[in-house]
């Protein structure tokens, strides 16, 4: 039996998941509660008595089954404070995210705010904070009344740097009313620190009563429902904890077990929802290929060339690029470098069949806006990215992932593959192996549950075909790097004259 299948986790929690795939499925207009407004005024979701965790598939839905419950169960809010806060690992995952709820909250006057990276602070500072308006309180006694600026959306979608910048800096950003918390890509997000956000966020929502009410020349009845008062309580398990307490939500394709990891959520008596019985899985309708860089056919130098330093992969990616005849693709690779250089190569082999771009962090962000519009709408056919690219992005349409460097874990292997086949639709995901790679891929794909991965071949023609134009394109290659590296040298001596120039006068000074 494989190890995978034996694994028992160490959480009893963990040990007896709801699988979902059990239950019935019903069209989203048979539920009772959800009407044309897109989310109706009743409360079915909002008494959370257990924190949810979600081990789901890519491309399952995880975003709607989180945002239809905190829009459903916000709906009926009286004052706008914020209430609901959803962290992810990236900026366009993020606004991603945003779209989501921007579709459904506005129906119920709820206000959608996000708060990213490379984008201006003062800006989303203006869009998330709310100035008192004095004029409103001008009968007041400014002397026992103390008006402070407050947040402004009801939901806020962030992630964790930018996150961080707000609680240290912004006046009036408060996590005080927090209801809800979702951390989606959960085991990203536990996996790199992002300057602690995860244990500020739980400490700032674990304030006591008296701080929460730390207003003491003012009013309680003139605040009113200002403050979300969270008292103590014994009833369903709650003593010793505020109640409502902070619902938590955490979702992933390839949740973590490590008790170490999961602790860090403090979760309160934590239900885990599957789908399937199995801990990694792929979406139903993939397909899955290998393609192995060693072909028989074409004559012996080829072969040994091959062999010896594999060379020749691009071609096999342009061939199957060829093959697949405009569908669109995403072709994953190892780092940004390789990315970088692999986009560059094909740039030089001239004239292909089909409109490629690099999406890497070695872009500016508009660019990289640019690049993901085309590619939604079609004007882009194939996109070359990193691994980056791989945590939760939906984009329609979507026929083949192409793993051009072999995935290191399975876990990898499984958020790529899970660009393609989502939401119902069908899709393909070709790996392209050396010929030492076979055995360990084969072992990786049996964690997944995916014994269908078959072999894929090429016509030895259409690699052929391109070895005129190849050399030729390494040799620019080669120049190219060079000259790129010698520019970042000669930006690097500046600098670091500059620095120098500027240290130099200080002293003088």
């Amino acid at each position: 039996m494989d190890e995978s299948k034996k694994r028992v986790p160490h959480l009893p929690w963990m040990r007896s998941p709801v699988d979902i795939d059990l239950f019935d499925e019903r069209p989203l207009s048979l539920l009772p509660h959800l009407d044309r407004s897109s989310v109706a005024r009743n409360n079915w979701p909002g008494a959370f008595e257990r924190d949810i965790c979600v081990n789901s598939p890519t491309g399952s839905g995880k975003t709607l089954s989180y945002a239809l419950p905190i829009v459903q169960a916000l709906a009926s809010r009286k004052i706008r404070c914020l209430r609901a806060l959803v962290v992810l690992p990236t900026r366009d995952l993020a606004l991603q995210v945003k779209e989501v709820f921007d579709a459904i909250a506005p129906a119920v006057g709820l206000r959608v705010g996000s708060a990213v990276g490379q984008t201006s602070i003062a800006d989303e500072i203006s869009e998330l904070i709310q100035r008192p308006n004095l004029e409103i309180h001008a009968t007041l006694d400014p002397e026992y009344i103390q008006m402070e600026p407050r947040t402004s959306v009801d939901i806020l979608v962030a992630t964790p740097g930018r996150l961080m910048d707000h609680i240290n800096m912004t006046k009036g950003f408060s996590l005080e009313h927090l209801r809800y918390l979702v951390v989606d890509e959960t085991d990203r997000l536990l996996r790199e620190a992002y300057q602690s956000w995860l244990p500020t966020v739980i400490q700032l929502t674990c304030s006591t009563d008296q701080e929460m009410l730390s207003h003491e020349t003012v009013d309680p009845a003139f605040l009113g429902s200002l403050i979300t008062v969270r008292r103590s309580g014994v009833e369903r398990g709650f003593k010793g904890k505020r109640y409502p307490r902070l619902v938590k939500m955490i979702l992933s394709a390839t949740l973590t077990q490590d008790p170490s990891k999961i602790s860090q959520l403090d979760l309160h008596h934590p239900l885990l929802l599957t789908s399937g019985n199995k801990r990694y899985r792929l979406p139903e309708l993939l397909v899955s290929y290998k393609l192995v860089s060693f072909l028989h056919n074409l004559y012996m130098k080829i072969s040994i060339y091959l062999i010896c330093n594999s060379k020749l992969k691009p071609l096999y990616l342009v061939a199957l690029l060829q093959e697949l005849k405009g569908e669109k693709c995403i072709v994953f690779t190892s780092s940004v470098e390789s990315t970088h250089r692999l986009s560059t190569l094909l740039k030089f082999l001239g004239e292909l069949p089909f409109q490629f771009s690099e999406y890497s962090r070695l872009q500016r962000q508009s660019v990289r806006s640019k690049t993901l519009k085309a590619f939604r709408e079609g004007k882009i056919e194939v996109l070359i990215a990193t691994d980056a690219m791989t945590r939760g992005m939906d984009v329609e349409g979507i026929r083949n992932v192409i793993n051009y460097d072999m995935p290191p874990y399975v876990k990898t292997y499984i958020h790529r593959a899970g660009r393609t086949a989502r939401a119902g639709q069908s899709g393909r995901c070709f790996t392209l192996l050396r010929k030492h790679e076979v055995k360990r891929f084969d072992s990786m794909l049996q964690k997944a549950d995916d014994n269908s991965c078959t072999l894929h071949s090429l016509p030895a023609d259409s690699i052929e075909s391109l070895l005129p134009i190849y050399s030729s394109a390494l040799e620019k290659l080669k120049e190219f790097v060079e000259s790129e590296a010698r520019r970042k040298s000669s930006i690097g001596f500046k600098s670091a004259k500059v620095n120098k120039r500027k240290r130099t006068t200080h002293k003088v000074e």
